[in-house]
């Protein structure tokens, strides 16, 4: 459960906007998404390598 501490004439957008910060990296409507439909082990291997693929050639444009 999320608890987000509101301080005595806090805005309530203020505490909104923290509770959406929070909520988002608890990755839940993520995880939603991924049991929406299932993906063969396969092909998130192939996923992932190519995500890894990308990362090390964005690294390398930096140095």
């Amino acid at each position: 459960m999320i608890i987000i501490p509101v301080k005595e004439g806090e805005n309530i957008e203020r505490a909104l906007k923290k509770f959406k910060r929070k909520f988002e990296k608890t990755g839940v409507i993520k995880e939603l998404r991924d049991r929406q439909k299932f993906t063969k082990p396969s092909v998130k291997k192939r996923e992932e390598m190519k995500k890894a693929v990308y990362v090390q050639g964005l690294q390398r444009q930096d140095d």
